[in-house]
Formats: structure tokens, sequence, C-alpha cells
């Protein structure tokens, strides 16, 4: 396959760039070096809350372009190009809907911190290893002077299962509910995703989904997927995602993505 061309590499985290223990290669580091001297854009793309995507990376590399929160936030060169914000009296009523569900764990992403009102031990561990700047609240409601850019609900027992059927009719109010892992739900404005947030960087970058490699895993990574000509599903992917994408690397426990990379360098 020859890889001459590529301009530009993005790449979903958890389930791809991550190992499943959350942790990146010790390798990267110096992998990210040789993209850079080959002229090479590496953007991260997830959705994971801004500060923790730049918890991972060097203070040299937060300067490269980062998709945040499935979309609804990103920067390039340490500012910001893009922020998406929920109207409230929606946000308001998926709080109320996903308070009926047991089991279920919301998580209100704000362009400052994220907040939860649940007390579960279990559950505020677990959450943690996503969203590294949090506050924990008693009442999700109360909270004020703040822009909420991204929902995640989380349920234990599969998103796609016990989430999906109950949030689907908020499609009505011009949302995006979209399954983003295992036991996530994300809700975005309708039209806010991955793959709109790096046709921008495209757009403002002068490159072509020709010159562009991009990884995933899951359904939130589907429309970056299609942006790019060298589109890799990892081995570890849904089914879905490994239908569209015209690739598929190792899986993330194998360093898949770090994998392809090295031999494009």
């Amino acid at each position: 396959m020859n890889y001459e061309n590529i301009k530009l590499i993005v790449s979903d985290m958890d389930g791809t760039l991550l190992r499943s223990n959350h942790e990146l290669s010790p390798e990267f580091k110096e992998v990210y070096h040789q993209l850079i001297d080959k002229g090479i854009q590496f953007v991260p793309a997830s959705g994971r809350q801004f500060y923790s995507i730049t918890s991972y990376f060097d203070e040299e590399q937060i300067n490269m372009p980062i998709i945040a929160e499935n979309g609804t936030y990103v920067t390039y060169n340490g500012k910001e190009v893009f922020v998406d914000e929920l109207d409230k009296d929606i946000v308001k009523e998926i709080i109320l809907e996903s308070r009926k569900i047991d089991g279920a764990h919301l998580v209100l992403a704000g362009k400052n911190a994220a907040y939860v009102e649940s007390k579960d031990a279990d559950f505020l561990e677990f959450f943690q290893n996503f969203y590294s700047k949090n506050v924990i609240v008693d009442d999700l409601l109360a909270i004020e002077n703040e822009q909420f850019i991204k929902i995640a609900i989380n349920h234990p027992n599969g998103s796609e299962e016990n989430l999906y059927q109950n949030f689907k009719r908020f499609e009505a109010n011009n949302l995006n509910i979209v399954i983003s892992g295992e036991v996530w739900l994300d809700i975005m404005n309708n039209g806010t995703n991955k793959g709109k947030a790096l046709k921008e960087l495209q757009n403002k970058l002068n490159i072509s989904a020709e010159e562009t490699m991009v990884f995933g895993d899951y359904m939130n990574d589907i429309e970056m997927l299609k942006l790019a000509k060298y589109s890799f599903a990892m081995e570890n992917a849904h089914p879905d995602v490994k239908a569209i994408a015209n690739f598929e690397a190792p899986s993330n426990d194998d360093d898949g993505v770090l994998q392809i990379i090295k031999n494009l360098i």
C-alpha cells in the first residue's frame, strides 16, 4: 500500500490508539516526532473530554489539532476552533429522563469541566478514566454559568441495549444520539460529530480525503472514517465500523495504529 501522499492522520482514542487498560504505548512519542519531521499532522479525535485527551500527551504535542467530545469542541495550536453548545431546556429533559433508568449514569460535559451527580463508587472510578477535569454535584439541574457541549450516559450492562431506545426520541429535537462505546451513549446537536470536525480541519489545512488516514473502532467514528481514503477499522471494532472502513488494523491491544503508522514512516 502506497502511503507517500499522507498529510493527516486522525485516530480515535479508546479502543483504538489506547490499549484496553486506557494506556498509550510508550512508543507513541518517538513515532509522533517522526511524523512531524515528515510534515504529517496527527490528530486525536475522541468522545473524551479535552482535558482527558491532553493528559496523554506532552506539552509540545497539545498544540496539535484536537477533536474532543465527539466533535463538539475542537482546538488547533492551543486555540479554540469550535464550541457547540446544547440548549439548556433539552439538557434538563434528558437529565430527568436518565434519572428514570435503573443503572444509568449521566455525565454533563461542559466547556470547563464534566459534571456528575452519581454517587456510585464503581462508576465514579470508571468515569474518571475519561474525564480528568470533573466535578461531583448534588444536582445537575442546579449548575449555572457553564456551556454544555455534550451529554454522555453510561450503562454498565450496555448502551445499545439499555439506553438507545429511551433517548432515540430526542432526535426530534435536532439532536444526534450515538452509541459511542459498549457502555456509552453520547448526545450532541444534530450534525455535530467527529466527521464534521474533521472536515473543518481538512478545509483549514487544505488536505484532501486522499491525503488522510483515519482509525476508529465504534459507531461515533463512522462519519470521520468516510472522509479518508485510508480508513482503518481496528480488529476489535464493531461490525458496522468494519463494514464501512476500507482497511483493517491490528487490535488496540497490539498497538495496531502505531503498527500501521510505522509502515508509513
